[in-house]
């Protein structure tokens, strides 16, 4: 199995709600989903996410356009006017993800142009 980045996979954004952080992955294809939908849970986004300190992770299926969103509880210590991070409203989060290493089982599709 090849290791690729999740940006072989899928695309991203990614924003603040308050002090949360909101991250959406979709796929580029129904393969691409299906694998999402098994391999990259809320357990694996905290785990990546850990160091931003969220005091849970919950993932949400938007299954209609290969999507999933992960809301990241807490996680901008404080949110955009209190926060003493570069990132204050979360806009980096999606473009971190999909720099993350995955196994992939099949040819990974390609990005459109």
């Amino acid at each position: 199995m090849p290791n690729v980045p999740l940006s072989e996979i899928a695309h991203g954004r990614s924003g603040d709600k308050g002090n949360h952080a909101n991250v959406a992955v979709v796929a580029y294809t129904d393969e691409g989903f299906a694998w999402l939908r098994k391999h990259l849970t809320a357990e694996v986004v905290a785990a990546y996410f850990a160091p931003l300190g969220a005091t849970r992770v919950e993932r949400f299926e938007a299954a209609n356009v290969r999507g999933l969103n992960f809301m990241l509880y807490d996680a901008l210590a404080g949110g955009a006017s209190r926060s003493l991070r570069t990132d204050t409203q979360g806009k980096t989060l999606a473009l971190a993800l999909l720099r993350m290493v995955v196994e992939w089982e099949a040819t990974p599709p390609q990005p459109l142009p």
